[in-house]
């Protein structure tokens, strides 16, 4: 196994570029979480009513990640990152200003700019962090989720800390706007232009890279040009791929749920205090942000399938530990083991949907695995709410244990495939070696 490439200047400040502003989305996020109490209260309106403009959300971000990966295609990444910027910062400004002036619709279209640019700008961040790993020979996904995770974190703490001061929201997301802007601005210089790109443009100068061509993405669309909707459809008629596909929806299904209801569960299902639920939150958030930073040396000495199904096992355990356990505090320190195993399924498939393809195909996989993500992380687990009416909240997260089994056994579809072999002098690295592949230069420990 060849050493991987020394990092030089560019490329390092590209990667701490996509560190940087993945810490300041998180940011953002915790920002608006910690704050949505005291919008509901500028607002003045009930809870049902509160679910109605937190819709806008969920409208926004679904939007952004459905048409992020064409964009990718069409502009390049950094074109791509720099209009998600935009709306994200415009967002949080509608926000603070909907709040100030205490008007819902505001909120709400606010919150549609701002789940928009969080949509377009986390596709083309995966898109970017798996071309900074073809180009470095090792992880950088799971740093870059992670770099999210800490983000949550410290929103989290900050917000929380704001709150109990009484600090206006308004000024506290117009704060967290001025940041994410400053953060924005020198990512987007940060980063090379036309990542993702160079696929429309191979296509354009092989027109004849249709059905049967040898200049055609064989092993990621069957033989068709990955261009346009069709081509974006035709990725997933890579057998491997669908298991991919099927790893990261189980895998973000149980992020998102605890994302979405974990402070609930731990009240409603374990009779905790509210502060007990949020603490229980943080502490899952904590575990997310340790597995991904602590991952990467996993990852290289054990290959991501291995890896992966011990994490889907483990986050399996947890999510059993809350369901079945009469112990509240065993159920809390459950939650350790559900962020543990939660924290790396969504970086590492990404990663692996780009192996076994061109450089120049491997975003169209990318976005397609990110996209399939992102939509079971967002709207997965608020299908668990109508599911808790009839059985109640513990149980409906059977759902999520179900899901983790499923995922720990087709992660064999995360082994690397068998690398074509580079042009010799070249300094290019192979199709199949995008990504580090240690884990498969050794026997499969799982």
């Amino acid at each position: 196994m060849k050493n991987p490439p020394l990092m030089d200047a560019a490329t390092r400040r590209w990667r701490a570029a996509l560190f940087l502003f993945m810490l300041a989305t998180g940011v953002s996020m915790a920002s608006w979480v910690a704050r949505t109490p005291a919008v509901r209260d500028a607002l003045e309106v009930s809870t049902g009513s509160m679910g109605l403009v937190l819709f806008g959300l969920s409208i926004g971000s679904m939007a952004g990640v459905l048409v992020s990966g064409g964009l990718v295609r069409r502009h390049g990444g950094r074109s791509v990152i720099a209009l998600g910027a935009g709306l994200l910062v415009a967002g949080l400004a509608v926000i603070a200003g909907g709040a100030a002036l205490e008007v819902s619709a505001g909120v709400f279209g606010g919150l549609a700019l701002f789940g928009a640019g969080m949509g377009l700008a986390e596709v083309a961040f995966n898109i970017e962090g798996a071309a900074v790993e073809r180009t470095l020979g090792r992880p950088v996904l799971p740093v870059l989720h992670g770099c999210f995770s800490l983000g949550t974190v410290v929103g989290a703490l900050a917000g929380m800390a704001l709150t109990a001061v009484r600090f206006p929201v308004g000024w506290h997301l117009a704060t967290v706007a001025v940041a994410v802007t400053a953060a924005g601005v020198w990512t987007v210089r940060a980063v090379p232009a036309g990542t993702g790109r160079a696929e429309a443009e191979a296509d354009a100068q092989n027109p004849g890279s249709g059905p049967g061509s040898e200049t055609s993405t064989g092993q990621g669309a069957g033989g068709e040009r990955t261009g346009g909707v069709r081509g974006q459809l035709a990725v997933w008629r890579d057998r491997r791929l669908v298991l991919i596909g099927l790893i990261v929806l189980a895998m973000a299904f149980a992020e998102g749920s605890a994302n979405d209801w974990l402070p609930l569960l731990m009240v409603d299902g374990h009779g905790t205090s509210a502060t007990a639920g949020s603490l229980t939150f943080m502490l899952f958030a904590v575990a997310m942000t340790t597995g991904r930073f602590a991952g990467g040396p996993l990852l290289v000495r054990y290959g991501p399938a291995a890896v992966v199904r011990a994490s889907a096992l483990v986050a399996a355990v947890g999510v059993a530990l809350v369901i079945f356990s009469s112990s509240a505090l065993l159920a809390g320190a459950a939650v350790v083991l559900w962020g543990l195993g939660a924290s790396l399924g969504f970086p590492v498939t990404i990663s692996a949907a780009g192996e076994g393809a061109r450089p120049e195909d491997a975003s169209a996989r990318v976005a397609a695995v990110s996209t399939a993500g992102y939509a079971a992380f967002l709207v997965g687990p608020p299908s668990l709410g109508f599911l808790a009416d009839h059985v109640g909240l513990r149980n409906a997260m059977v759902v999520v244990l179900v899901l983790l089994g499923g995922a720990a056994l087709i992660t064999r579809a995360l082994r690397s495939p068998v690398p074509e072999r580079a042009g010799p002098g070249t300094g290019a690295v192979a199709p199949g070696e995008g990504r580090p592949r240690t884990g498969s230069d050794q026997p499969d420990l799982v």
